[in-house]
C-alpha cells in the first residue's frame, strides 16, 4: 500500500498545476491559488491555459484539483506577499 501511495504522489507532483505555475514567470498571470485556478479553468473548457497562466494544464485536472488546492493553501502566505509586492532578497550558501 505504501508503494502505491508513493507512486501516486510522485505522479501527482509531476503534473501538479501548482508546481507548474510556480516557475511560469508570466507577467499578469494569477499568483494566489494559481494551480487551483488553472485546474478549474481546464475543467471549464478553457482554451488557452499557456497564454493565461504561463503553464499547460494537467491532463486530468479533476484528479489534480485536491492536491493543488492543498498546496496552494500552504503557499498562500507567500502568494499574498508576492502580490502585495514584498520581496525577499534571500541568498544561500555560507
Amino acid at each position: 500500500m505504501n508503494k502505491l501511495l508513493v507512486m501516486l504522489m510522485a505522479l501527482q507532483l509531476a503534473g501538479c498545476a501548482t508546481v507548474r505555475t510556480l516557475d511560469a514567470a508570466k507577467p499578469g498571470a494569477p499568483v494566489v491559488y494559481s494551480g487551483t485556478r488553472l485546474d478549474l479553468y481546464a475543467m471549464d473548457g478553457g482554451c488557452c491555459a499557456k497564454d493565461r497562466f504561463g503553464a499547460e494544464a494537467p491532463s486530468y485536472p479533476g484528479v489534480d484539483l485536491p492536491a493543488s488546492a492543498l498546496l496552494d493553501t500552504l503557499l498562500l502566505p507567500l502568494s499574498v506577499l508576492t502580490v502585495i509586492g514584498v520581496s525577499f532578497q534571500a541568498t544561500g550558501g555560507l
